[in-house]
């Protein structure tokens, strides 16, 4: 990481944009049906994260892509199977031909955050590419700013739109530094929430005495108490946080 940032950072201009927009039209990369990529058929992501008493954090992200998927649906269980298959082409004379250990473009990010080898945090969100964007300004907020789960998720954002090279920030974002930023050279504009995807989140905060990550112990071996002990728990507590853009959701229990 280190690395990369040194890389970049003799590139960057702190007074003006500089950057290349790149073509004005996407390359002949043989997109989805019409009807997806247009955004007719709803391929509607969703972004589940779940904690339990014995420190276990579970980060899962899926979408069918566009509306039922594939339609094929796995026998005995009963969810259906993506199809985004459709992102490839039969066109043998095109760069995105379908082909063995191939796999075609994908945005899903579930994001796992770990610190000192113990789990930290886990959060991801909907939104196509505004995905990569948007998880990383949840965990700035959180790590870098100190935002709880809640207040991470609620700080307004902002996307990029690589081929057309245009920035849209939340009204709140644009009102602080839209201006600037167009004075710079940049194609910025001020947008609703509908642009910064989603977001879901939990925390896990460990005790300060230190000690194990949870008192339960799923096989009763002595270490701690027995996994069906109603009364054991997580050395420490977590923290959610839901996105108040939408229809999201923190429960604990």
């Amino acid at each position: 990481m280190d690395d990369a940032v040194g890389e970049r950072t003799p590139i960057l201009e702190p007074t003006t944009h500089n950057c290349s927009a790149g073509p004005t039209v996407a390359p002949s990369f043989d997109t989805a049906p019409a009807a997806a990529a247009a955004g007719t058929i709803g391929g509607d992501t969703i972004y589940l994260t779940t904690a339990d008493r014995w420190g276990n954090m579970v980060s899962w992200i899926n979408s069918n892509f566009a509306g039922f998927g594939s339609g094929i649906t796995v026998p005995k269980y009963g969810f259906i199977l993506h199809n985004r298959g459709g992102l490839f082409t039969l066109d043998p004379k095109s760069p995105n031909v379908i082909a063995p250990h191939k796999r075609p473009y994908n945005t899903l990010s579930a994001v796992f955050a770990t610190q000192n080898g113990n789990p930290l945090l886990t959060t991801g969100q909907h939104g196509g590419d505004q995905q990569g964007m948007g998880n990383m300004q949840v965990l700035v907020n959180i790590l870098d700013l100190g935002a709880n789960m809640q207040a991470a998720g609620d700080m307004a954002r902002f996307t990029h739109a690589q081929v057309a090279n245009k920035l849209q920030l939340e009204s709140q974002l644009f009102g602080l530094v839209g201006p600037q930023l167009i004075s710079m050279g940049h194609k910025a504009s001020s947008a609703g929430g509908g642009i910064a995807g989603g977001y879901q989140g939990i925390m896990f905060v460990p005790n300060p005495d230190g000690g194990r990550i949870s008192a339960c112990n799923s096989e009763g071996d002595g270490e701690g108490e027995s996994g069906r002990d109603a009364t054991c728990g997580v050395n420490g507590f977590y923290r959610a946080g839901s996105n108040l853009r939408e229809d999201g959701d923190s429960i604990g229990w």
